[in-house]
């Protein structure tokens, strides 16, 4: 299938409804300051275009004909997405599920699912004429935003919590993003940002705080619809922190739907939180349509340890719209479960995706799936960017060992 000009049509916001032209600077609705989406012009785009990918690349971009770049000269990819659904079968069978799945997002470019977003909102920033852009992160979108905007030719800053991890700040500096370290946590960093960045001429590119990161997204919902043989799963357990993947598939599938590639049925949308930030499940089991700002946030998962997600609104609508729910998990759930997938299937997950695995084992125990359920599980990254959280033992081997464990 050939390449085709974007079908971008318009900017949308997510509550007042104004549009707005998709070819000016925005981030913000400037009437409500709310969440703006891309919109498409389906119509169009269901009688050209078929679901027919087989001849596209293996990456996002195979879906370029709905992402929001005009000319794909302007596209800045590292080959991220496409990524693997794997079948976890042994996990599964321990907790009575005979169809879960792992959607692998570790092996995107810089090892998280933030490539995904990053290579979009980049793509589209060189194309809109900006040149300098920054964003505050817990981590991974750091390293995303720093290597993408290297690679695109765009001068990158980077607002991160002084205790992110370690490798997150080291790739951002050496991808040659400008990395400024804030004591507190990521809203802390977000509101540097918010305060020095239009002093300096900054684009902000903060989670959902401009139109296209979500736009990278999405192309998750799609790929998943491929990857099912244009069915979608029954559930989807997703760790949630700012909330933009669960909030782009929901987005992607209502796509989908317009364009006729698949029907109106959803899967339930569940999000994690860890127990010591957990502000969307909290406003989800009061019924709540937003959520409050969650204090004395604390958690090994740094992509979970936001007190405050801009787009809660949006969340809260994808998991009542669902018939999902939301759940809290531990930090030693999810450390005994980095563990345990490792040990069962082969992956070593990153605490944001270890997250999921605990949760489901909860609503599995709770009798929340049937057998025959399809559930699908994200790992956000790679484990490997966290090995410093875990303790293995090792087998320390003393002088005359190995010639006893030659003859065992």
């Amino acid at each position: 299938m050939p390449l085709m000009n974007s079908f971008l049509d318009h900017l949308q916001c997510t509550v007042c409804r104004r549009q707005f032209d998709a070819d000016q600077v925005h981030n913000v609705c400037p009437q409500c300051g709310k969440v703006l989406f891309a919109r498409y012009d389906l119509r169009a785009a269901r009688n050209s275009i078929t679901r027919d990918f087989s001849k596209c690349p293996p990456t996002m971009w195979r879906y370029r004909e709905l992402m929001p770049v005009r000319d794909e000269r302007n596209i800045v990819s590292l080959g991220e997405g496409m990524t693997p659904l794997l079948r976890a079968t042994r996990l599964g069978r321990t907790y009575g599920c005979d169809r879960l799945f792992i959607k692998e997002e570790g092996l995107n470019p810089t090892g998280s699912f933030k490539a995904r977003g990053m290579s979009a909102a980049v793509s589209r920033a060189k194309e809109l004429g900006i040149r300098t852009i920054a964003a505050p992160s817990a981590g991974n979108a750091a390293g995303a935003l720093a290597a993408y905007g290297s690679a695109g030719g765009i001068e990158t800053s980077v607002f991160m919590p002084a205790d992110a991890p370690g490798i997150n700040k080291i790739e951002s500096a050496v991808y040659g993003g400008k990395v400024y370290l804030v004591e507190g946590l990521i809203s802390d960093a977000a509101n540097i940002l918010r305060r020095v960045g239009p002093q300096r001429g900054w684009f902000d590119l903060s989670t959902l705080k401009e139109p296209y990161r979500v736009e990278g997204k999405k192309t998750i919902a799609f790929e998943l619809a491929e990857q099912f043989d244009w069915q979608l799963p029954d559930a989807i357990i997703y760790p949630t922190g700012g909330g933009t993947g669960m909030i782009g598939m929901w987005k992607g599938f209502d796509e989908l739907e317009q364009l006729g590639w698949i029907g109106a049925r959803r899967p339930k949308m569940i999000a994690v939180q860890a127990t010591g930030c957990a502000p969307i499940v909290r406003a989800c089991h009061e019924g709540k349509t937003q959520s409050e700002p969650w204090q004395g946030a604390h958690t090994i998962a740094a992509g979970l340890r936001v007190p405050h997600a801009f787009a809660d609104y949006l969340i809260l609508d994808c998991i009542c719209a669902s018939g999902g729910t939301a759940i809290t998990v531990s930090d030693d759930e999810i450390v005994d479960c980095v563990y345990e997938v490792a040990r069962s299937e082969g992956l070593f997950m990153c605490p944001e995706g270890a997250a999921t695995v605990a949760a489901f084992k909860q609503l599995a125990a709770q009798g929340y799936f049937r057998p025959e359920h399809s559930v699908v599980l994200f790992n956000t990254g790679s484990g490997l960017k966290y090995a410093e959280l875990l303790k293995p033992e090792f087998q320390q081997l003393e002088p005359g060992d190995r010639s006893t464990l030659i003859t065992r």
